[in-house]
């Protein structure tokens, strides 16, 4: 004959009040959920959506970052572009004054070839505080240095000669942000005594010292006051490699400022993808949220209630 196991009053109590405890756990999960706006507060809310989710936060930095790089790299390569095309302004100029110098009309006199002369003084003056363009305080143009500036007035390079400034704007994908004077302005001689690599133009040909920007103004410049009519020709022809030499390197930035400004979308477009990702996983679908709160309120009061009526008071409750 089997006997039914004995309830006590105080195995009756304890199953009570862990079935509470129990109720009021997840009215008060419900709460942090809708407090919070997310669902996972520790690992054990669901161990395969926090590794998930942790990929994918480590995923979110990474693009963040790619965008800030890309943004640093467009700045500096905009700012290069932008210098670029006024020296090549500048340049045009330059050769506009030394075609009139060499034409065989009356305005390469003497005395207009001296105004001429002032006004590409002038516009080196000019060119070489273009070369000094900063960004961010660091001149664009001057590698790694850091001085204040790239240039001297007189045109001679003081910055860096080695070392690329790159930045990585995505996987496995970085972009060089910076030119090198020497790269677009041309190489003197004292620098390739130095053993600085020359330039080369587009066709892979070296540059002659004679090329360099500023010795190529300063050359037609001293032409047109002594009236030396095979130096103004000659100082053209090196101006035309100098121009030569400079759009080819706008080329080329202008190139690499597209290709960042590919990945920077790129990467924008990765970020808001896995941000998404990330929010389905992290995220509490707040009305179902507000739903489940309510139904574990109502449970748990139906709990209390029931609670008052199986565990009655006591005969030493009433003796109190």
């Amino acid at each position: 004959m089997s006997s039914s196991p004995r309830v006590t009053e105080s195995s009756v109590r304890t199953r009570t009040m862990a079935s509470l405890q129990r109720s009021l756990g997840r009215t008060q999960t419900a709460q942090d959920q809708i407090s919070s706006g997310k669902q996972l507060h520790r690992p054990s809310d669901s161990p395969t959506g926090t590794v998930t989710a942790l990929q994918l936060r480590g995923e979110v930095r990474a693009n963040k970052k790619y965008s800030a790089n890309a943004d640093d790299a467009m700045g500096r390569l905009g700012t290069v572009q932008d210098t670029l095309k006024s020296v090549y302004d500048q340049v045009q100029r330059v050769r506009t004054l030394t075609l009139e110098g060499v034409s065989a009309g009356g305005g390469s006199t003497p005395q207009a070839n001296k105004a001429r002369a002032d006004e590409i003084d002038q516009i080196k003056g000019l060119v070489v505080q273009f070369a000094n363009t900063k960004y961010l305080n660091r001149p664009v143009f001057g590698g790694f240095t850091p001085d204040a500036h790239a240039y001297e007035d007189s045109g001679s390079y003081v910055g860096e000669t080695a070392g690329e400034t790159v930045r990585a704007i995505g996987p496995n994908a970085k972009v060089r942000v910076d030119v090198r004077g020497p790269e677009v302005f041309g190489t003197d001689a004292m620098m390739q005594a130095d053993g600085v690599t020359p330039q080369v133009d587009a066709n892979g040909d070296e540059v002659p010292n004679e090329a360099q920007l500023f010795r190529v103004l300063d050359s037609i410049s001293t032409a047109m006051r002594t009236g030396d009519a095979d130096g103004i020709k000659t100082g053209l022809e090196n101006l035309d490699k100098a121009a030569e030499t400079l759009n080819s390197t706008l080329s080329d930035v202008g190139a690499r400022y597209n290709r960042v400004t590919q990945m920077k979308q790129s990467a924008e477009d990765r970020l808001m993808s896995v941000s998404s990702q990330l929010s389905d996983i992290e995220d509490v679908d707040l009305p179902k949220a507000i739903m489940e709160l309510q139904l574990q309120q109502t449970s748990y009061q139906a709990a209390l209630a029931a609670t008052a009526k199986v565990i009655q008071p006591s005969l030493i409750d009433f003796l109190r």
